[in-house]
């Protein structure tokens, strides 16, 4: 039986970059198939509770970074918790995801991989379109015809459906794993996700 799992991120988040390379390994250890579904938070958190960084209690802003630290040092991967472009408007890099998405989902996921090193480990500002012209070309792709296909109508509606959709699934904040109706929030839960693949 094939087994699929909706990956619902968005590509500025940290939580994405630090589960995005467990998640794509976990993913092909259990042979499962991965629907890359990047969305806006920003529509995505008024109607299921969520705040923005900058609107939540000094308490919690202090404590998400405590966190990111450990998990840095728990993964041993590179992040700097306050990085020089964040917080940075997500669509445009979400759109370009989904230009190439077409291309096939093993390059969405490369390509949303090295989005999360550019914003938590680099220091780039993944809101410039020159920046993610460079990363794409690093992955062999034609920057140009990204640009334009993320710029596209039917690219932008493509999201909207997508943010919608997980609106109706229940998804309120990223990364968000959806395997046979279940949600799996936060990459510290993909352990639990694993379990279940294995089933």
């Amino acid at each position: 039986m094939s087994k699929n799992v909706d990956y619902y991120f968005t590509p500025v988040s940290p939580f994405t970059y630090l589960g995005h390379a467990r998640f794509v390994a976990i993913a092909r250890a259990r042979h499962a198939t991965i629907g890359v579904k990047p969305v806006d938070l920003g529509r995505v958190f008024p109607v299921s509770g969520g705040l923005p960084l900058r609107q939540r209690a000094p308490q919690r802003q202090a404590y998400r970074l405590v966190e990111l630290k450990r998990w840095s040092s728990f993964l041993q991967m590179p992040l700097n918790p306050q990085p020089a472009h964040f917080p940075v408007p997500a669509d445009l890099a979400a759109k370009w995801v989904l230009a190439v998405l077409e291309r096939g989902t093993q390059p969405a996921l490369d390509f949303t991989g090295a989005l999360g090193r550019a914003i938590w480990a680099e220091d780039r500002n993944i809101a410039d379109r020159d920046t993610l012209a460079a990363i794409a070309t690093t992955l062999g792709h034609d920057a140009a015809a990204l640009d334009e296909r993320a710029n596209a109508a039917d690219i932008a509606q493509r999201y909207d459906v997508l943010t919608q959709e997980a609106i109706e699934r229940g998804v309120f904040g990223a990364p968000t794993y959806v395997f046979g109706g279940e949600l799996f929030w936060g990459q510290d839960r993909l352990d639990f996700l694993d379990r279940a693949l294995a089933k």
